[in-house]
């Protein structure tokens, strides 16, 4: 948050997300990707349990109770020194691990009827579920992307048929491993370098066009970041124009 005049542009005084959530609970997504500045000032709040507005000399009391929540080993990073050895006992004081989506197959189906119901209901499409062939490849697939990954193939097959029941056809390549739909030239180095760079390209086109060319929002549906969403772009030569709109 910030105080009045605080900067060029602070019009107003804004309450922060801290402030915000006094006496609730406060989701740090991704805490392992924090950059060591952020950590610093994060461990004197979760220290100190007080907050400063930009601007602003007066401490604030604030008591929220964290989760913090991330996909990377943080004793791993502790021991290379990219994470605060101090923050991390902060922070996991009741550490949950959730296993990997490929270690619970058993819970893609009740995961693909509830995130599909979700995608359905910002679509016109007519879609009245998957079928079986199409929820083997699902239940198959290793899912690196976890459950992000999911929700994208999800999308990206809602966008692809045009009504009915999904079909094996509808998914993502990466579903299809190794099988027919990548052809016989993809056994030669090249070829499947420029196959993989087309698949890529087609998900990042069609995560623009469902998100009506806004990148935060198709890098959100495409599990990556807004940052790693634009380098793709640019190396594959994908332009966010009104075409998506």
């Amino acid at each position: 948050g910030h105080v009045k005049g605080a900067f060029t542009g602070a019009d107003s005084k804004r309450m922060g997300r801290f402030e915000a959530a006094k006496g609730g609970d406060f989701l740090l997504d991704e805490v392992g990707d924090l950059p060591p500045a952020t950590q610093v000032k994060l461990l004197r709040v979760l220290q100190e349990k007080v907050i400063e507005r930009v601007g602003d000399h007066r401490p604030i009391p604030v008591d929220v109770r964290i989760i913090a929540a991330t996909n990377r080993d943080l004793k791993q990073l502790v021991a290379q020194g990219r994470f605060r050895e101090d923050l991390y006992y902060r922070v996991a004081v009741v550490p949950i691990s959730t296993p990997a989506l490929r270690s619970r197959r058993q819970d893609v189906p009740l995961l693909v009827e509830t995130f599909l119901k979700r995608i359905l209901r910002a679509s016109s499409k007519d879609i009245s579920g998957v079928n079986r062939q199409a929820m083997d490849l699902l239940q198959g697939h290793d899912w690196p992307g976890n459950v992000r990954e999911l929700i994208n193939a999800l999308e990206y097959a809602v966008v692809l048929c045009p009504g009915g029941i999904i079909l094996p056809e509808h998914l993502p390549e990466t579903l299809h491993g190794e099988g027919p739909a990548l052809g016989p030239a993809a056994k030669s180095g090249p070829a499947q370098a420029g196959g993989k760079e087309d698949e890529e390209r087609e998900r990042i086109i069609v995560a623009l066009r469902q998100s009506e060319g806004r990148r935060e929002e198709a890098a959100r549906l495409l599990g990556i970041s807004r940052v790693t969403l634009w380098k793709k772009m640019k190396a594959l030569g994908v332009q966010a124009e009104s075409r998506f709109k």
